[in-house]
Formats: C-alpha cells, structure tokens, sequence
C-alpha cells in the first residue's frame, strides 16, 4: 500500500479546489469600495479580516494535506464555522457602523449613514446575507471530502511512529499542539487588526503597545513550535511561561464593556469579544497540551517529530502468512531493507 503524494489524489485536489473556490466567491462578495473613514470603517475591517481568515485557510488546507494531519484538517472544519458565524456577525455590525443614528435622515439625504433606496446599506447587505450561505455550503463540500482524506491518511500515521499505540497517541498531541499554535496567530492577528482599524488612536498608548505585541507574539509561537519539534526543555519552559503572561490579553474585555470606553467598541463589540475569548480560550489549551507534550519529551518520539514532516510515496508489502513484514522502500531509511518487524523511529 502506498502513500500517495501532495494533491495525487481526488479528496485531496477535490479538497483544495473547494476551499479555492469558496475564497475566490466570498473575497468577491466582500469587497466593497468605500472610504476609509471613522464613521464607516467596518466595512475594510470586514474585508481584511475575510481576506486573511481566507488565504490562512487555504494555506493551512494545504499544510494538513502535506503533512497528512487529519487532526488539523478537523480544526479546519471548526474554524469554517467560526467563519460562518463571523460572517452572519458581520451583518448587524456592518449594518450598526453605516446606520449609526448620527445623521438625522428624515431631513437630510444622506446614502451613506442613511437607509432607502440607493443607500449603501441596501448596496452591502445582499453581498453580506450571501457569504455566511455559500461558506456554510463550502462546509458540508469539505466534510465529505475529509471523510475520505481520513481513510486515505490513517496509512501516513503509521509509517512515521509505527504500530505502538502509545507513540501513535504520543504524535497525536504533538499534532494537536502545532495545529492550535496555527490558529493562536491567526486569532491573535484577527484580534490586533480590528483593535489598529476600528478601535485605537495612533496617538494613545495603548495603540502602541498593541503593535509592539505583534513581533513578540509571533516569536513566542514559532519558539514553542521549535521547542516542541526539537524537545527542547529550556525553550519551552520559556514559552510556556510567556503563554501564561499573554493570557492576561484578556483585560480587553473589560475595555470593550467599561462604561468609559465601551462607544469606541460600538460598530466592532460582538466580532472583537468573539475574537478574544476564542483566542484566550486557544492559548489556555495550547498551554495545556504544551504541558501534555512536555511531559512526552525524551521518550523516543523525536526523530519522528523531525523527520514525518514530510511524506514520499512508499511501497511496503506485508506477508502475513509468513509472518515476515519487509519495506521494499522507505522515505525514512534511505531506501534501506528493514528487519523484519515494525520499527518505531
């Protein structure tokens, strides 16, 4: 039986083009030419967002089927339903920035802050009601496809820790940290985009604070990647710790509700607070798996965490009568014979 490689076979190809397809549509139904000004400025926050949930979708379809990780194919379906919600979201907060009761209409032809005929409300809102519909058809395409990805990919698994249930469990909560520190970034970027669009004066402090944030946060997950993948205790002591510091992020939510601040939250509260709770509930288990992970250390699953990153077709032929299990070849031993059993590397 052989692993098939990148895109060689129809769930995969099938996969892909539906997720293309999907983002082609929605960035087309989103985009919306208006001026970037603080009245309406929901709308190229809307439209950032969508754009980068979509490449980083795309990019991460592609990663799980380079990796034939079907535990990060599964985190793709949960965030296709954020985004569903995201969408629907968008709708009343797109619809609470432009109609924001600050331009008197009964009295004043306003198309922009007003509704009616020729409005841009009516303009946006059909575009905006056909997205969450077409994302949530794009979800039940992918799931039929990732049923069969998961047949397809259970083969993979084995070529890279072998037989043993333990270190086959050992590489699943492996697989599970670098899928949740993937979605930590995108969370942590949503969240900072909306806060630099909508929210924050480039004069405040906090506006300062908030893009120094950004560097470090982006080397925090790519050190506890390095650390996880490498076993390397030090490091991840560190980024354990400092994931524990950036959970106190959290405090944003006071600011969205507080009574001082909450008006400059008005047009992005419901999206922004969704925002931040996912991402804090995210890294709190990213820490806990990372823990999970760091007690795995030094038990014999390194070399397959360095070297099953990649996959290449491989032929084995099992004689089960003879009671003799031989590769012809393998991505993993150099095209060497093996002894006959199954090796853990």
């Amino acid at each position: 039986m052989a692993v098939e490689p990148l895109l060689a076979t129809r769930a995969q190809r099938a996969f892909i083009l539906t997720i293309t397809l999907q983002a082609i549509i929605v960035l087309t139904m989103v985009e919306v030419k208006v001026p970037f000004t603080e009245d309406y400025k929901t709308l190229p926050c809307y439209l950032a967002l969508f754009a980068l949930a979509e490449i980083f979708e795309l990019l991460m379809a592609f990663d799980a089927l380079r990796l034939r990780n079907v535990i990060q194919l599964l985190g793709i379906l949960l965030f296709h339903m954020a985004l569903i919600v995201m969408a629907a979201v968008q709708i009343h907060q797109t619809e609470t920035a432009l109609l924001n009761g600050k331009v008197d209409c009964t009295t004043t032809i306003n198309l922009i802050n007003c509704d009616g005929p020729g409005s841009l409300w009516r303009a946006v809102k059909p575009f905006l009601i056909v997205v969450p519909c077409v994302i949530a058809a794009a979800w039940f395409v992918m799931m039929f496809w990732i049923k069969e990805l998961y047949s397809e990919f259970g083969w993979a698994i084995f070529h890279v820790v072998g037989a043993n249930p333990k270190m086959k469990r050992m590489y699943q909560w492996y697989q599970i940290m670098l899928c949740l520190l993937k979605f930590d970034f995108f969370f942590f970027v949503g969240v900072t985009m909306q806060l630099l669009i909508i929210v924050l004066a480039r004069s405040t402090a906090e506006f300062g604070v908030t893009v120094a944030a950004i560097p470090v946060v982006l080397v925090l997950l790519a050190l506890c990647g390095t650390a996880v993948q490498r076993e390397i205790k030090w490091l991840m002591t560190i980024s354990l710790v400092m994931m524990l510091a950036a959970s106190s992020y959290l405090y944003k939510l006071v600011r969205i509700y507080e009574p001082q601040t909450r008006d400059l939250y008005a047009t992005t509260r419901v999206s922004l607070t969704i925002f931040t709770i996912v991402a804090f509930i995210l890294l709190f288990g990213t820490f806990a798996v990372g823990l999970r992970c760091f007690s795995d250390f030094d038990r014999g699953l390194q070399a397959s965490k360095v070297n099953g990153q990649s996959y290449t077709p491989v032929v084995t032929k099992l004689e089960l009568f003879g009671g003799n299990m031989s590769q012809q070849q393998g991505s993993y031993n150099g095209g060497g014979a093996l002894a006959p059993r199954i090796s853990i590397e």
